[in-house]
């Protein structure tokens, strides 16, 4: 392998060459994508690589790119092949005139790889996202719990019925994430052993995006950190964080609309009065 701590510097990230790994280092920069300006950085194993390969590129540049294993990072697992060219964060774009060296990099790194086919569990680093907001409420993890909190200007009445969610990774069998980049993007949380809604605007396992609500950067890095926790958790169920206190203007915000659903014939009577005692209850 090349000699450690070398650095090849391409135009929106940089690779460090290590004895077991290459780090990888994104500019935050305006021209980069916000994915990778999310990422911040990356240490990928040389054992979750399976291929590199060196290509042309666009305008005079040249593109190294590492092939990541199939079940590796939990990211790319998350992705399913939705990203776009430019926030690939396995892609160096470097100038062309740096083509020598980025074709020794490349060898040298092909001559270190020795695994190839899926990955039997992820090598890779989940990104440590917290929350974001998507189209119809906001979703939240705490490392073991994922809490969705409805919008009541964007949620649909089926989701105010059931209420803010919250899920233990251990009660979930994956995550399906849609990029907001295409129509109907969405984050559903897959359940064990249950079968959920058709349509993700009724599903209280999911969150919709919208223009704005759920960009790639800020919901894909969170799909990936839920995934490689329950990945993680396996079949074992996590115990679900304690719910706080509500606010009680939020609570009574809550109450007003959830009257309005009521009045438009939304939410029956029975439906009104259940879900206004359990609103009640978290004051």
């Amino acid at each position: 392998m090349s000699r450690m701590g070398d650095v090849l510097a391409g135009f929106h990230a940089a690779w460090e060459f290590e004895s077991d790994s290459v780090l990888i280092r994104y500019e935050r920069g305006i021209r980069t994508p916000k994915l990778l300006q999310a990422l911040g950085e990356r240490r990928v194993p040389l054992a979750a690589i399976s291929a590199v390969t060196l290509t042309p590129g666009k305008r005079g540049t040249v593109v190294l790119r590492a092939e990541p294993r199939p079940g590796a990072d939990p990211l790319m697992q998350a992705a399913d092949g939705q990203l776009k060219e430019g926030g690939d964060p396995y892609r160096l774009v470097l100038p062309a005139e740096r083509e020598t060296l980025a074709e020794y990099y490349a060898d040298e790194l092909k001559a270190q790889l020795t695994e190839s086919g899926p990955a039997e569990r992820f090598l890779v680093a989940a990104p440590d996202a917290r929350s974001f907001k998507a189209y119809d409420g906001k979703a939240s993890f705490d490392g073991r719990t994922v809490s969705f909190r409805w919008f009541w200007t964007g949620a649909s009445s089926a989701k105010w019925k059931a209420g803010d969610q919250s899920f233990a990774v251990g009660d979930l069998s994956g995550v399906e994430w849609r990029s907001p980049e295409v129509f109907e993007g969405h984050l559903r949380l897959l359940l064990r052993g249950e079968t959920q809604p058709a349509q993700v605007d009724q599903d209280p396992a999911a969150v919709v995006f919208g223009l704005g609500y759920g960009p790639v950067h800020e919901s894909l890095p969170f799909a990936a950190a839920v995934l490689a926790a329950v990945r993680s958790a396996g079949v074992a169920a996590v115990p679900a964080a304690t719910a706080p206190r509500r606010d009680p203007a939020d609570i009574a915000e809550r109450i007003r609309h959830l009257g309005e659903l009521h009045q438009a014939g939304l939410v029956t009577d029975e439906e009104f009065s259940s879900k206004k005692a359990e609103l009640l209850a978290e004051l």
